[in-house]
């Protein structure tokens, strides 16, 4: 089971290392916990909605739930370092701009 779960998250872990993200950001963006935990406090928002009528209604429920686990987000650790990871991402489309052209 956990060399499945390693093996699953294996690209990705790889790919965030790749970009010479230092370890603190590297760490936070390698796992899925954050978007887990903001699912998680969505579908607790969200789990009495009993109608879901038509797509515009489910929409709005879904934006309303995630405005509101917004007010639980923390920071994420290494968050002074996403300025960097800006650089580098500009960098690659950049490169493979060229490269498509």
């Amino acid at each position: 089971m956990a060399a499945a779960s390693l093996l699953e998250g294996l690209e990705e872990t790889l790919t965030v290392q790749k970009l010479g993200i230092r370890h603190t950001l590297c760490r936070s963006l390698s796992n899925t916990n954050i978007m887990e935990n903001c699912f998680s406090q969505a579908a607790q928002r969200t789990r009495r909605v009993k109608r879901w009528t038509e797509p515009k209604m489910i929409l709005r429920w879904t934006a309303a739930a995630l405005l509101w686990a917004e007010r639980n987000f923390r920071r994420i650790k290494g968050c002074e370092q996403l300025k960097d990871l800006e650089k580098v991402l500009r960098k690659l489309e950049a490169t493979s701009t060229l490269k498509a052209a």
